[in-house]
């Protein structure tokens, strides 16, 4: 998970994790157990063994952000 983490850093994204949490902000980095992600000047460490799914966070045609995101 940790390589795949990597892919997505500096991206925005949705965080999928075990327990139907869902978290949005930007990767900022990866380490060995878990990621940080800034979300509005704030930082948060979620340890990888949690995560079931990480997903760019979805744009129109324009490249602005989708107000609905359906999963």
């Amino acid at each position: 998970m940790k390589e795949l983490a990597e892919k997505f850093i500096g991206k925005e994204c949705i965080i999928y994790s075990f327990d139907s949490h869902q978290l949005e902000g930007t990767i900022k980095e990866v380490t060995n157990g878990a990621i940080l992600v800034e979300k509005d000047g704030n930082l948060e460490a979620i340890n990888l063994d949690f995560i079931l799914r990480i997903r760019e966070f979805p744009r129109n045609k324009n490249g602005k952000k989708k107000s609905v995101v359906l999963d």
